[in-house]
């Protein structure tokens, strides 16, 4: 069982529910004391990959996806405020800084240390788990400052944005002739699109407006120079903005930013079922299978598999309402990681930064024995919590609508039991009895469910008060 306050799932598969609850005791090993806030300026406490010396804004965000399921034990929004508190007066937040100090990383690499801008994705997402709508004012003219810098410093006359190699966090990437990143420019729409949401969360029409125009006004330059209509991608463009000819995982941010039309979106999808580009036997791969550069072990970024980014490509999915293409992707990801964690015959199992794209096993990378690093939460988490209360389970919450959505392709004996919603606890586990199949619900407070069967064409919103209740599926 995971330790007493956790949420705990229910999954045919005791393998996935073992490896969800080892994530957070291996969270708690990770959770890092800061006994020298006087001299850092950092929190109390945060998440950071064991051994590291500095923190990083891109793990930052994406690690707060798995910790806002932790019932508050590891509050996510910790990670985040390490950053808030370092903005600069020009607006700039750095993304490295040192643990001891508190000092930012400059790199002749990244003179100004940019990271991918998903600050307000995130804060979006923490506001729907926990509905504190006091911090997103607190927290909104921060945001905006930081976007406004990145305006001044990486927006270009052609209206996208470039940045240096090192701010794609993706490595050796083959992508050395790009000055304008689609994945980054997807990011910044990203940007955008949420604070026009946060916006709208704080009935502030004007915030609401400015980054919705910013974001149509990128979203229309990156459909019009990014997209190739001979390959169905987007693609990074040279300086002489002209499309480079790689397929890399980073033309599918644009999914999570919403950039494609449906037309775009069939074909960009197209690749992931396609067993010549990314729908290879471990979904789904950081380059293009095609890639004269692609690499059988992974080589890093030109080939490997990384949790992180397959969240994303899932997360894009579930946009376009794939629902089924991207449990199916996250099933698969799961079983070769459980792979890795309980080899055949050993013991010595571990769960890595990035995986192997042809067969079971870690990616390599030849010459840098640092890579990949075992128990990379940051990125392991968004597979084997998120993805799995998500996309395996099905289920999405909104603590401020006081709606779950649970979305289930085929049903199964599954659920949830004491996931936290601030001052509600609720279960939900479906079951076969002899009255065939239904649906147990117990909750401190009302709220409204909805049920989706994908498989049935069954789809039912009811509100669930307080107290035990259960339905019948076939009476819906």
């Amino acid at each position: 069982m995971v330790k007493k306050g956790f949420p705990a799932v229910h999954f045919y598969d005791q393998d996935f529910v073992d490896m969800y609850e080892q994530t957070w005791s291996w969270v708690q090993d990770a959770w890092y004391k800061n006994k020298n806030q006087d001299k850092n300026g950092l929190q109390e406490a945060f998440l950071v990959h064991p051994g590291n010396s500095t923190i990083d804004q891109f793990e930052a965000c994406l690690s707060t996806f798995f910790l806002a399921y932790s019932n508050n034990i590891f509050p996510a929004s910790n990670v985040l405020d390490n950053f808030y508190g370092k903005q600069e007066d020009s607006g700039a937040i750095r993304g490295t800084y040192h643990i001891d100090t508190g000092t930012s990383v400059l790199t002749d690499d990244n003179p100004e240390s940019v990271q991918p801008p998903l600050f307000a994705y995130a804060e979006y997402n923490l506001f729907h788990k926990n509905g504190n709508k006091k911090r997103l004012k607190e927290i909104v003219p921060v945001l905006q400052r930081y976007f406004s810098w990145l305006e001044e410093n990486f927006k270009t006359e052609n209206g996208l944005y470039s940045v240096p190699a090192e701010a794609t966090k993706m490595g050796n990437s083959p992508r050395e002739a790009a000055e304008y990143q689609v994945d980054f420019n997807s990011q910044q729409a990203i940007n955008a699109l949420y604070m026009s949401a946060l916006g709208d969360i704080l009935n502030d029409k004007e915030i609401s407006f400015t980054y919705k125009r910013h974001y149509f006004s990128l979203k229309t330059r990156i459909n019009s120079q990014m997209w190739d209509e001979t390959t169905g991608f987007y693609h990074d463009l040279d300086k002489e903005g002209e499309r480079l000819p790689a397929k890399t995982i980073a033309g599918f941010w644009t999914l999570l930013a919403e950039i494609p039309n449906e037309a775009k979106a069939v074909r960009l999808i197209d690749h992931l079922k396609d067993p010549e580009t990314f729908g290879i036997e471990h979904p789904f791969p950081s380059l293009s299978a095609d890639d004269p550069n692609f690499v059988e072990n992974g080589g890093g970024y030109r080939g490997s598999v990384f949790p992180a980014f397959n969240f994303m490509v899932v997360k894009g999915l579930e946009k376009y309402a794939r629902f089924e293409l991207a449990r199916e992707a996250a099933i698969r990801h799961l079983y070769y990681m459980l792979d890795t964690l309980h080899p055949e015959g050993r013991d010595d199992g571990n769960v890595w930064e990035a995986y192997h794209p042809l067969k079971e096993g870690h990616a390599d990378w030849d010459g840098n024995a640092e890579f990949p690093r075992q128990l990379f939460l940051p990125y392991v988490g968004l597979s084997t919590i998120t993805l799995i209360i998500e996309n395996v389970l099905g289920l999405f919450i909104s603590l401020p609508r006081k709606t779950v959505d649970w979305i289930m392709p085929t049903l199964e004996i599954m659920g949830i039991e004491n996931l936290s919603l601030k001052r509600n606890i609720i279960s939900i586990l479906t079951n076969k009895s002899n009255r065939g199949w239904e649906v147990r619900l117990e909750s401190e407070k009302l709220y409204y469910f909805t049920i989706n069967i994908l498989d049935e064409d069954k789809k039912k919103t009811l509100p669930i008060p307080s107290g035990k209740c259960s339905m019948l599926i076939e009476k819906m």
